[in-house]
């Protein structure tokens, strides 16, 4: 069971050392192959290899008529009112959604007797001689590595938002 502050130590030490030479496909499903790096919490020169797959789903764009399908709450039904006038003033209030789906039998373990360091150069060696471009390598916590994939698809989303809304606005969609 993973808490908040394994959580948040996740997050904040979590570091993407390879990412795919691609971004999410606007108008189709992207599969992304990653290689997670830890090190047990009780074990000297030991390094563990998780292998996997995440897929992004087709991005989803949401308009703002789509709002009163959403469900907002804790807000003030005012919300409602202000989007009410964004949309007289003009102002896109489209936004993307991405869904995720984590391919848990996709997942293989390993253990390598090295250093951290040295396992992370092999495998950006292994990468580059390879050419895969939808590999990501990761290093994160061993007891909460999952967050490390969160942080991971997170960080594809914001790196791929741009290009979407533009093929978007190129085919008249938004």
């Amino acid at each position: 069971m993973v808490t908040p502050d394994d959580f948040q130590y996740a997050m904040e030490t979590t570091r993407v050392i390879h990412e795919p030479d691609r971004r999410i496909e606007t108008f189709g499903a992207t599969r992304f192959e990653f290689e997670i790096l830890s090190e047990p919490m009780d074990s000297v020169g030991k390094v563990c290899i998780r292998r996997g797959e995440v897929e992004a789903q087709k991005p989803q764009l949401i308009k703002p008529d789509g709002f009163s399908e959403i469900e907002l709450e804790g807000f003030d039904p005012k919300v409602l009112r202000v989007i009410e006038h964004f949309k007289e003033q003009g102002i896109d209030l489209s936004f993307l959604q991405y869904g995720f789906q984590f391919k848990r039998s996709d997942i293989s373990k390993e253990f390598v007797h090295d250093q951290l360091e040295s396992v992370s150069d092999k495998a950006l060696e292994a990468v580059r001689v390879s050419g895969n471009p939808s590999l990501a390598i990761i290093q994160s916590v061993d007891d909460a590595w999952e967050v490390g994939i969160m942080k991971f698809t997170l960080d594809m989303i914001m790196k791929s938002q741009d290009i979407n809304r533009f093929d978007l606005k190129r085919r008249g969609l938004i």
